[in-house]
């Protein structure tokens, strides 16, 4: 059983955009007799077993995209309300359901359960549009609940496990900020884990990327570096890549021109900053990234970044991340997998996180996707498989496959696609 690592028991969200009443997006596997090989075991839980992966299905405008809003909502708000908020004024994330009058005069909920270092944790706060009304933090360390510390309003409780200045952190704790952010701001121990462990999840909401964009991030959030893992899996979905370089391309006269004027310009606004600052012209030259394509008997040859595919940008944004939490274990969630991607890139992405070679540390992966070819991986299971739809009132609702019958022997993809389970674009027709 893994006990080192973090992972996510459940995550729920009560009043934000298309969700009105509290839904619940959870990864403890069922009692199913269905694929074992991504099961992961944990004593954190009376259930023992967490699941690797969940995909959630829906037609479009049903809010699947907002069950990843929500979470990264979430984290914004516990990353940042203390440091980048004002001291007084509106929480940005929050934004309450719209189609019920009443929904404005209630509060946003988050709530996540999750193991850090093989005990269970539950965090949770709800939020007004310029107050936090109540924040919450409840471990349990024998599987019963011990808590650390509540909140409501400005009022603070807290109990003797939680160690540190609880009382000086308070006071410090504005009423439009999390305490939790307030906390790892001053640097309280047990507080700063939880904290890092939110910081921690992968969020990846880009739904498309130009070349520009792609290498941008390999600059600044790789050092202009490509790891092998990332070129090796690009070889085995055939997507023509085989290597990579880096190289410097001369400016056109036109290129520096503008970039000069660029700088000209916003010399007086960092200046208001710095009065030290320096304007310093453009160089003449520029990094960029070639890949290296494999052609007729082997010829070589590199190709300039932007003309590369959709999905090969994506994959080149995406699988750095992937592949990390894999490495480390951890939570990446990402929104449309299938968005420029073949199935079997898609395919191929989930089938890591269910090998517990690939995947040793319990890593997890939640997406939205499309793509109905990916019910049909043997290694999924029927309690990976989720849905959205929204009712009468046009709230989005959260459900899983196995709160519908079906068995084992079932083509999961037939039966969704003919309208078993709901959440089609066939029943809003």
């Amino acid at each position: 059983m893994l006990r080192g690592y973090a992972m996510i028991i459940s995550f729920e969200v009560e009043n934000y955009r298309s969700i009105n009443n509290r839904q619940e997006i959870s990864f403890v596997a069922s009692s199913l007799k269905d694929c074992e090989d991504g099961i992961i075991e944990t004593a954190a839980i009376s259930e023992g077993r967490l699941l690797p992966a969940l995909l959630v299905y829906g037609p479009n405008a049903a809010g699947k995209s907002n069950i990843v809003k929500a979470l990264n909502a979430m984290i914004r708000t516990i990353l940042f309300s203390q440091t980048k908020g004002q001291p007084e004024g509106s929480i940005p994330t929050r934004t309450p359901f719209r189609l019920d009058p009443a929904a404005k005069e209630k509060p946003t909920v988050f709530e996540v359960n999750f193991i850090l270092d093989g005990v269970r944790f539950d965090y949770g706060f709800a939020i007004f549009d310029t107050v936090v009304a109540e924040e919450w933090l409840y471990s349990y360390p024998h599987r019963t609940p011990r808590k650390l510390f509540e909140r409501e309003g400005q009022k603070f409780s807290f109990s003797r496990n939680l160690k540190g200045r609880n009382v000086v952190i308070s006071h410090l704790t504005r009423e439009n900020s999390l305490f939790i952010s307030a906390a790892a701001q001053s640097g309280h121990d047990q507080l700063s884990k939880i904290f890092n462990f939110f910081d921690s999840i992968q969020i990846e909401t880009s739904l498309s990327m130009s070349g520009s964009a792609a290498e941008r991030r390999i600059k600044d959030e790789h050092n202009w570096h490509i790891d092998d893992a990332v070129i090796e899996y690009l070889k085995e979905i055939n997507t023509g890549v085989v290597g990579y370089r880096t190289k410097d391309r001369e400016l056109s006269e036109e290129e520096r021109d503008i970039s000069k004027k660029i700088g000209l310009a916003l010399k007086p606004i960092f200046q208001e900053v710095d009065a030290d600052f320096k304007f310093h012209s453009s160089n003449d030259v520029e990094k960029v990234i070639e890949l290296e394509h494999r052609g007729v008997d082997g010829y070589k040859t590199h190709l300039p970044i932007q003309l590369e595919s959709a999905g090969t940008l994506r994959l080149l944004s995406a699988l750095p991340k992937v592949l990390g939490v894999l490495k480390t274990g951890g939570m990446i969630v990402v929104d449309e997998l299938d968005l420029s991607l073949h199935t079997l890139a898609a395919e191929k992405l989930l089938r890591m996180f269910c090998s517990k070679i690939m995947n040793p540390h319990g890593a997890q992966i939640l997406t939205t996707t499309h793509d109905t070819n990916l019910m049909e991986i043997e290694c999924l299971r029927r309690d990976q498989v989720w849905f959205v739809s929204k009712d009468r009132f046009g709230a989005t609702e959260v459900y899983p496959l196995t709160d519908i019958h079906t068995r084992p022997s079932d083509n999961i993809e037939r039966g969704y696609l003919q309208g078993r389970f709901g959440a089609t674009p066939v029943e809003e027709a």
